[in-house]
């Protein structure tokens, strides 16, 4: 009997639409000598938007560098899938304005309207 995945099974009942991804974070190097580096850790997450094409736009941008740009919008679209799926537990629920604000503001930063925090809620 194998691990369940996100793929075999559903999130509280619900069947899981959306894009598949396979996460992979590969622990490179550690800040001092004699530290051990840790093992790989993969992991599969399914979002309704396209990461990939949201790091694209945040790249094209041209407000970060493209390894930052891929941490935030991929951190962020994670994050906001787990909010999402929670959405009637407090502690998401006390991140949801400021949360929103966030993508608003970097949602008109990448279409060229500067910094503000004004735009709607939804993907990068």
């Amino acid at each position: 009997m194998g691990t369940a995945t996100i793929s075999d099974i559903a999130w509280k009942g619900h069947h899981m639409r959306g894009h598949r991804y396979r996460v992979t974070v590969e622990h490179l190097g550690t800040p001092r000598d004699g530290m051990e580096k840790q093992p790989e850790l993969v992991f599969e997450a399914v979002n309704h938007d396209e990461i990939i094409s949201i790091v694209q736009r945040i790249r094209a941008s041209g407000h970060y560098a493209d390894d930052e740009a891929a941490a935030i919008g991929i951190g962020l679209k994670l994050f906001s899938e787990a909010m999402l799926k929670r959405k009637d537990d407090p502690l998401f629920q006390a991140l949801r304005p400021a949360f929103s604000s966030f993508i608003g503001g970097l949602k008109a930063r990448n279409r060229g309207e500067g910094s503000s925090a004004a735009g709607t809620a939804g993907a990068a």
